[in-house]
């Protein structure tokens, strides 16, 4: 069963899920998380009090997902391409864990990020 999430940066919320890996039920037990966040090209990361090896770890990723990054012990959200993307793609630094993804059209995405700047707080919260 997916858990349900709600991200808020500033004005704006976002719905979530988080999938069932082992990864997600170590995110899920220090839920909720408060952290500012990073920006590396169309994507936003922060660190969490988590440590994960790679769990059936990616090279590339879709836009909306939410991963673990082990070499960072940082979560991170993928709104668009990062400076290592090549084409349409969207490239992480290094291979990361899928544990979910943000509900929402690319709209939602890119207001999202709009409004994310270096050191903006990122609330995280479950939700039923």
């Amino acid at each position: 069963m997916k858990t349900g999430l709600k991200i808020r940066v500033g004005e704006l919320e976002a719905d979530a899920w988080l999938n069932e890996t082992g990864t997600a039920a170590r995110v899920i037990e220090i839920l909720p998380i408060n952290s500012s966040v990073n920006v590396w090209g169309e994507e936003i990361y922060f660190s969490i009090p988590v440590e994960a090896g790679l769990e059936d770890a990616r090279e590339t990723v879709e836009l909306g997902d939410i991963a673990y990054w082990p070499r960072g012990n940082a979560l991170c959200v993928f709104f668009g391409s990062t400076p290592v993307s090549e084409g349409d793609e969207i490239r992480p630094a290094s291979p990361v864990n899928i544990i979910g993804r943000i509900e929402g059209d690319s709209e939602l995405f890119h207001k999202l990020l709009e409004n994310l700047k270096r050191g903006e707080e990122i609330a995280i919260s479950g939700q039923p």
